[in-house]
């Protein structure tokens, strides 16, 4: 299985950006993607700006995907996202239809995991667009993937969101403003200082989800480096990691050695939860309510 690293889901400055690349460059990651998906507010990088750090990484063997903002609200993200599609060099992650409009029968393209994607008719109506790789609905169970690939039209990889907070939901509100008491219009982008985005807790105290400026995330991190086994006798062909603020290199290079079976999935799981900013879950993957944690046996008694 390929390993990928998804793009940022929060708003980081530029220096830690660009930080965060130069060490990417460096580890065993296969694919990553690029560009803003959640705010068309965040400016500290342009198009230019993830072109250069595109070409980095491809110059460090890595392929190089540009991802595209899951909401278009406006003319002037329609005029961004008509740049992205057009960059000429490299593959393009279409977060919703008006990307795939774009890109249809144009240039080959990854569906991305907010395309809503939950049946082979649907799977089938991409790949002829020319989708070469889609990624599945964070939400869906491993049953429900093995019964969508049997009919999987040839040619097109599959890559399942394996580690990081899950995204859940997007909204035209922000949700970081609105917890400052401040318009959207004038965030003040005060989500900068949240970069692993801002938890929410219950009244008993317990976290539940994650605010993200328009997206809410869950508060657990989703954790699927005990399920390897079984993604890959689904058939997947990619993981994909998603960015965090800290020890984004020790989580792909544990993911690598577990795929490579150079470390055993009880050492993988034990390493992995230190690096967690809340606890871990995997419930979708096992068709249970996501914030579940399902007990990792059958991974475990392999080694």
């Amino acid at each position: 299985m390929k390993l990928a690293l998804g793009p940022i889901l929060y708003y980081w400055p530029r220096e830690k950006l660009q930080a965060y690349y130069e060490e990417i460059a460096a580890t065993p990651v296969e694919i990553v993607y690029l560009g803003e998906t959640v705010c068309s507010r965040r400016h500290v990088m342009r198009l230019p700006d993830w072109l250069d750090a595109a070409k980095m990484l491809a110059a460090a063997g890595k392929e190089v995907v540009l991802s595209t903002l899951s909401l278009i609200e406006s003319e002037s993200d329609l005029k961004s996202l008509r740049r992205i599609t057009e960059n000429g060099h490299f593959a393009v992650e279409a977060n919703d239809m008006g990307a795939v409009r774009l890109l249809a029968r144009r240039v080959p393209f990854v569906a991305g995991p907010y395309l809503n994607i939950y049946n082979p008719q649907t799977l089938s109506l991409i790949a002829s667009l020319g989708a070469r790789r889609w990624v599945m609905p964070v939400e869906m169970s491993q049953e429900t993937l093995q019964s969508l690939l049997l009919s999987r039209p040839a040619g097109i990889e599959t890559e399942v969101f394996s580690y990081g907070r899950l995204p859940l939901a997007f909204s035209s509100r922000c949700f970081t403003a609105r917890y400052h008491n401040l318009p959207k219009d004038d965030c003040r982008f005060l989500c900068i200082n949240d970069p692993d985005g801002k938890t929410v807790h219950t009244r008993e105290g317990k976290p539940f989800l994650a605010i993200n400026g328009i997206q809410t995330q869950s508060a657990q991190v989703y954790n699927l480096i005990g399920d390897l086994d079984s993604l890959q006798q689904t058939g997947v062909d990619a993981v994909r990691i998603s960015p965090q603020s800290e020890h984004s290199g020790e989580v792909i290079r544990l993911f690598r050695d577990c795929i490579d079976q150079r470390v055993g999935r009880e050492h993988a799981v034990r390493q992995i939860e230190r690096l967690f900013p809340e606890a871990g879950c995997n419930g979708y993957w096992h068709g249970r309510p996501g914030i579940e944690q399902a007990i990792l046996a059958s991974a475990i008694q392999h080694d």
